[in-house]
């Protein structure tokens, strides 16, 4: 008997797979068979051993090292989940703000112009002279403004955009007396 919900379905075998990202990578001839032989033996395709090679390796490349009783630090499978984002810009801050040192020169120059701009950062206005004021912290970086902003920080970093085109902010704390309609509370009822 056909069922007549499924009649005019496409019926597919087995789960959806997500697709990788497609890297190219040089093997030597000798690194190459033997790949080929260890896939083989686990039943895989070279592609697929090469990525669980990959995988299984980042238990033992440490991001930093440990500190007491032999702990050998935190390694990129233990960092994993708080460095990942789909959102490169997030991706980016994450590891800009945990592991500065693995940035490359670009970035480096990105990751300044994000450390400068308050417009990104949860801050306050000091009391002496009213400068607006944050830390370099993930938890007082506006990542909704990153995101937004993105593009920008990343051409100005590269030399294809103004710095004038990165966005801006009050850098001092308008005083009581110099308060300008915008300031204005709207909802003040009359």
């Amino acid at each position: 008997m056909v069922d007549e919900k499924t009649e005019g379905k496409r019926k597919t075998g087995g789960g959806k797979l997500t697709r990788s990202e497609t890297v190219t990578v040089r093997l030597d001839p000798k690194l190459r068979y033997l790949a080929e032989l260890a896939a083989l033996k686990q039943r895989r395709t070279l592609s697929s051993f090469i990525e669980w090679a990959i995988e299984d390796s980042l238990s033992r490349v440490y991001l930093c090292e440990g500190g007491y009783n032999n702990d050998p630090g935190t390694s990129v499978a233990d960092a994993s989940t708080s460095l990942w984002d789909v959102d490169d810009a997030d991706r980016f801050a994450k590891l800009a703000l945990r592991y500065p040192e693995l940035l490359t020169h670009e970035e480096q120059k990105r990751w300044k112009l994000i450390r400068e701009n308050g417009y990104l950062w949860k801050g306050s206005y000091s009391k002496n002279g009213g400068k607006w004021t944050w830390r370099v912290e993930e938890g007082s970086l506006c990542f909704d403004r990153l995101r937004e902003h993105w593009d920008h920080f990343c051409a100005v970093a590269r030399g294809e955009a103004a710095r004038d085109t990165l966005p801006t902010w009050a850098d001092s704390k308008p005083s009581a007396g110099k308060l300008s309609f915008d300031d204005l509370n709207d909802d003040i009822p009359f």
